[in-house]
């Protein structure tokens, strides 16, 4: 993939993936190496965290679809080469923290899968949390499940 052509964001907006996409069934052990690699990388690109992790929800039957949105992941990538996590030191230094959640977003189950990042100073930790199951009560109350 080192000639393809670059693309400037890691995932399809509003493009919702399923187990049962009626797409041709992909190799799964090219399709596990490369959902492998891109978590490896995940350790110092957490801009693809999000997007393999959804990838990694079809490892037992990818398709053609599944593997296709890995190789736009790489496509990423190759166009943002000089991206990655720097830290330096400082001497005021504040916590900063965000969350997001796609509330429902898996197509098979409904289940949501929501994101935090917090940053101290020049550090950063990234994390997502999959397979919750929140039902809203109220305006001022949810109720969660998750496994």
């Amino acid at each position: 993939m080192n000639g393809c052509k670059p693309v400037t964001t890691s995932l399809v907006v509003n493009d919702k993936l399923q187990k049962d996409d009626g797409a041709q069934e992909a190799d799964a052990s090219r399709y596990r190496i490369l959902i492998g690699s891109l978590l490896y990388l995940t350790a110092t690109r957490p801009d693809i965290m999000y997007a393999t992790s959804l990838l990694s929800r079809f490892m037992q039957k990818p398709s053609h679809i599944h593997y296709g949105v890995g190789k736009i992941i790489l496509r990423y990538l190759q166009g943002t080469k000089e991206f990655g996590i720097w830290y330096k030191t400082m001497t005021n230094s504040r916590m900063i923290g965000y969350t997001d959640s796609d509330w429902a977003g898996s197509m098979d189950d409904m289940k949501s899968t929501s994101g935090y990042a917090f940053s101290l100073g020049s550090g950063f930790i990234l994390g997502i949390k999959e397979a919750s199951n929140c039902g809203i009560i109220n305006s001022k109350s949810k109720v969660c499940s998750s496994y």
